[in-house]
C-alpha cells in the first residue's frame, strides 16, 4: 500500500521520490450525490519517465518503448475517480502507477527456442484431416433426390 506523500517503490532498482510525482485534481463523476458538484477528488497523478533523474539509464528505453501508447511527451499519466474520497483516489493513482511502471519495467521474457511437431503428431493430425474428409464426403450425396 503506498501513501500519499511517500517515495514509490516500483522494483529494487527503481524508486520513484515524490518530489517527481505531479497531481491534479478535478471533480469526479460517479458516486458522491450532490458532492459531486463541490469537491475536487478525481486524481491526475503524472509522471516524466524521459526526464526523470530516478529512472536508471539502460531501462529508460524499455519504459519509454512498451510506454509510448500511454506517454504524452515522455510524461505518463494516470487518473482515478471511481472512489468519493480524494485520498482514496490518491492512493488508487499510486497504486495503479506503480502497477504500469512495474510491468513496463519487466525483463523480455526468454527467446522462443523453435521445436518441430513430432511424428505423432504429424500422423494425428494427417489421419484427423482424413477422417474429416471422410465425413464430408459421406454427405455429399447425402441430400440430392
Amino acid at each position: 500500500m503506498t501513501t500519499p506523500g511517500s517515495d514509490l517503490q516500483v522494483s529494487r532498482r527503481l524508486v520513484i521520490p515524490a518530489a517527481e510525482l505531479r497531481e491534479r485534481f478535478s471533480r469526479s463523476s460517479g458516486p458522491g450525490g450532490q458532492g459531486v458538484n463541490t469537491t475536487d477528488s478525481r486524481v491526475e497523478l503524472s509522471f516524466d519517465v524521459a526526464r526523470s533523474p530516478s529512472v536508471p539509464d539502460d531501462l529508460r528505453p524499455r519504459l519509454l518503448e512498451r510506454l509510448r501508447s500511454r506517454l504524452v511527451d515522455g510524461v505518463l499519466t494516470i487518473t482515478a475517480g471511481e472512489h468519493r474520497a480524494q485520498l482514496a483516489n490518491r492512493e488508487a493513482a499510486r497504486e495503479r502507477l506503480v502497477a504500469v511502471l512495474r510491468a513496463a519495467a519487466a525483463p523480455p521474457p526468454p527467446p522462443r527456442r523453435p521445436t518441430k511437431p513430432s511424428r505423432g503428431a504429424k500422423e494425428r493430425r494427417l489421419a484427423e484431416k482424413k477422417r474429416r474428409g471422410d465425413v464430408k464426403r459421406g454427405r455429399r450425396g447425402r441430400f440430392e433426390d
